[in-house]
């Protein structure tokens, strides 16, 4: 069942956004897998941050944040659940920018601004929804076709 805020926010969204959305979940899935190769880089960046709970436990933090990242990207670029998922990975972006780009700036100026971009982007998304080419919309039309006459005519349009 759709809520009305979710079916006008849909609509009026232009194509151009799920591009935005699927550049956005290639990049943190691209993250994701560079996290999962390389896990003792996270590892110390977890550790760099200088929050002591963090540091306690970036062993657990670093698979968790591999594999969040990863997932979300995922999910992100199909446009499931894409609220969600930017929700749960807006705390991450923020510490990595925050407390981990920062202090790295004199070596990597393209991780800062990479990951500005995608936090503004991830809060963007957390918001707007996933857009009119996506799979939430796909399942909530395919849901609504069977119920109402039109409702898969109207998704095929879009593309």
């Amino acid at each position: 069942i759709e809520s009305p805020v979710t079916a006008r926010t849909n609509e009026k969204q232009p194509a151009w956004f799920s591009l935005l959305r699927f550049a956005l979940g290639l990049i943190l899935f691209w993250k994701g897998i560079v996290f999962i190769r390389d896990t003792e880089l996270l590892k110390l960046l977890v550790q760099r941050t200088g929050i002591g709970v963090f540091s306690e436990n970036s062993e657990v933090l670093t698979f968790i944040i591999a594999y969040l990242t990863l997932l979300c990207g995922l999910f992100i670029l199909s446009g499931l659940f894409t609220r969600a998922c930017c929700i749960v990975q807006i705390p991450i972006v923020f510490i990595a920018v925050f407390f981990v780009n920062i202090q790295r700036i004199d070596k990597s100026t393209f991780e800062l601004v990479l990951s500005i971009i995608v936090l503004i982007l991830l809060a963007f998304f957390a918001i707007k929804g996933s857009g009119a080419l996506s799979a939430d919309e796909f399942f909530r039309t395919y849901y609504k076709a069977g119920t109402e006459n039109g409702n898969t005519e109207k998704f095929l349009e879009k593309l």
